[in-house]
């Protein structure tokens, strides 16, 4: 591993444990933020251990859903004043929390929610070392799922503890994507990214409405290497690093998502079906090792990347398409985890994008999430969730 990789990861976990022991902000309190935005507490009665993701089932009944890493999901009304969180879903007792970037760290609701009571989880587990895509069902409290419920959709090893990727979501085509990192260590030793024979380092796209060769799914008629027997049926993009968030657009159908860079760069990217996104050929725009070579014939480039004078780890986020701050409409919102800076990305033109930085925050923003009226919050590790107001 290069020295500047070692100095990154120990800059990284150094701020992790700042935020574990005292340095962020006491509950409640407002982040000073350097905009003409005021960040402020969304729930300030409620507090959570790590929580990781921000979802509302599509049902119409104005409820959060909050997963806290080591695996637990809550629910509570869409309240501000809101006192009472109820749990979920408790499977700890599956969950491999026991890297930073390990955990239950994904949930997508079934387009048919609603109807089916359907749910989609990612998380890591044990013994040995995977990735493992489920499906639960609600139980007759909708605001209790059923644990005996899991169906495992689909499980895949994972060879180091970082780089999971996590994010699961249904895309408007109504299939299930599926954010994988490299496998892990430094600079994917095993050459993951570009490997179409593996799931990791890719955006994976399944049908769980249907199952196909003793699968419980089927690969969609048009994902780009559909009848391959060299290649894994289900990638839809790769020349990934760590794509640990993405979200589609609701207006344009664009899928965006915020790669993680190794020593150097992060980057954002527009995914397309068969994209090649350069890892490890590239970091952001730049060889990654030039003395390797660098043929980028064939790669798509980041419309946006930024170096280590703006942040560490980049957590991807959404075009916003709330109400409530009106300044914001239309603007890809993306934060670095390890600086709090928070940024909007106007896509007018994504071949020469403007970028302005919104805040300049003391606290980790692990993901983005929308409300049912695409409102936009922010789950930080002191606990809280935050979200803008003019």
């Amino acid at each position: 591993m290069k020295l500047l990789d070692v100095r990154r990861r120990l800059l990284f976990y150094w701020m992790v444990m700042l935020s574990w022991y005292g340095c962020a902000q006491p509950n409640g309190e407002t982040p000073a933020t350097a905009s003409v935005y005021q960040i402020v507490v969304a729930f300030p009665n409620l507090s959570f251990h790590r929580p990781v993701d921000f979802q509302h089932a599509g049902d119409n009944t104005n409820r959060v859903f909050i997963i806290d890493q080591p695996g637990e999901i809550f629910v509570f009304k869409n309240e501000s004043n809101t006192s009472a969180k109820k749990l979920f879903l408790d499977i700890k007792s599956k969950v491999d929390d026991g890297g930073n970037e390990e955990g239950l760290l994904g949930l997508a609701f079934h387009p048919d929610y609603k109807t089916n009571g359907y749910f989609y989880v990612n998380y890591t587990a044990s013994n040995p070392n995977r990735t493992v895509i489920s499906r639960f069902k609600v139980s007759s409290d909708p605001d209790k799922a059923d644990p005996s419920s899991e169906l495992k959709i689909l499980e895949f090893r994972q060879p180091y503890s970082n780089h999971n990727g996590g994010q699961v979501s249904f895309g408007p085509d109504g299939y299930l994507y599926i954010a994988t990192g490299d496998g892990g260590s430094g600079g994917d030793p095993h050459g993951n990214g570009q490997d179409k024979s593996t799931l990791l380092g890719k955006i994976l796209r399944i049908d769980v409405d249907r199952e196909t060769s003793g699968n419980h799914y089927a690969i969609p008629a048009d994902n780009p290497f559909v009848g391959s027997n060299e290649y894994r049926q289900e990638i839809y993009a790769y020349g990934l690093r760590n794509p640990w968030r993405f979200s589609f657009d609701p207006v344009t159908k664009s899928l965006w998502t915020g790669d993680v860079g190794q020593n150097a760069y992060e980057e954002i990217d527009i995914i397309v079906k068969g994209g090649n996104y350069g890892w490890n050929t590239m970091e952001g725009k730049h060889c990654f090792d030039p003395s390797r070579g660098c043929r980028t014939s064939g790669l798509l480039l980041p419309i946006w990347e930024y170096g280590r004078g703006e942040g560490i780890s980049v957590t991807g986020g959404f075009v916003y398409r709330g109400t409530t701050v009106r300044t914001l409409k239309g603007k890809y919102i993306f934060a670095d985890y390890g600086t709090g800076n928070i940024w909007a990305l106007d896509p007018s033109n994504v071949n020469n994008p403007v970028v302005t930085k919104l805040a300049a925050w003391d606290l980790h923003i692990a993901s983005f999430g929308v409300d049912q009226n695409n409102e936009l919050y922010m789950c930080a590790f002191d606990g809280k969730i935050y979200r803008f107001q003019e």
